[in-house]
């Protein structure tokens, strides 16, 4: 459901040099799998992701997204997935059933339709006590969940989620991946980033490790863990090495 080809994103510095945050990446999500990607910031995990969101045109290389190019298809590949960022950008003035109903009809799902979905989100959310607050009033938290719910408006069948629970506690980060369980087991296929190793190191099928743009390890958590390492925060350090002056 997510390939990604020899992937590169390079940009020019401020003092004419070239930087490239993401260096021949390769990796597939498999349909119904959830794989964690996980790097340091400044790995390169955040651009990889933005792509496949067709939020940044790659430099080289390029990305399919359920049978649809980013390069070639990327409106195809945006009515097909969900992406939520570690800044939600939900809008101050709108409250969060003004901001569902909105992208819905974005996405062209006709007006009965779009109270369901709203019906359905607000339940799975838990968004019912503050569903018609302006998001200007809300916590940050609560705009996050509003953020996945605008992600899920229309159903896609691929989530990319970069961070999603950065600004959530430890009761709201539960209940997302309780939610994320439950899409997984519907069939979605979900690519998520977190620094919060604990959160996916049992719940994801697969990892892939990147640092300095490119991979570095990939594979189960058993996979990963055979040999030295006994939890998957020690595979991670053990995959991208010492650091400079550590």
């Amino acid at each position: 459901m997510i390939e990604v080809r020899d992937l590169v994103k390079a940009y020019r510095g401020t003092d004419g040099s070239v930087v490239r945050a993401v260096e021949g990446v390769s990796f597939v999500v498999g349909d119904g799998e959830m794989v964690g990607l996980l790097g340091g910031n400044g790995a390169g995990k955040t651009t990889t992701m933005r792509v496949i969101a067709t939020l940044l045109a790659p430099t080289s290389g390029t990305a399919v997204v359920a049978g649809r190019d980013v390069l070639l298809d990327p409106i195809g590949v945006r009515r097909r997935l969900g992406y939520v960022s570690a800044t939600t950008g939900v809008p101050d003035r709108l409250t969060p059933r003004e901001v569902l109903d909105s992208y819905g009809r974005l996405h062209g799902l006709e007006a009965e339709r779009r109270r369901d979905r709203i019906a359905d989100l607000s339940a799975a959310l838990e968004l019912g006590g503050y569903l018609d607050r302006p998001c200007g009033r809300l916590s940050s938290g609560q705009r996050q969940r509003v953020s996945l719910g605008r992600a899920l408006v229309h159903d896609p069948p691929v989530l990319v989620l970069d961070e999603p629970t950065s600004a959530l506690d430890i009761v709201g980060a539960r209940d997302l991946f309780g939610l994320l369980d439950r899409l997984r087991a519907e069939g979605h296929t979900i690519l998520v980033s977190t620094h919060r190793l604990h959160e996916i190191e049992r719940r994801c099928d697969r990892f892939v490790i990147i640092d300095a743009g490119r991979i570095v390890a990939e594979g189960t958590h058993a996979a990963l863990c055979d040999g030295a390492a006994s939890s998957l925060e020690e595979a991670f350090f053990s995959a991208i090495g010492p650091r400079v002056g550590a």
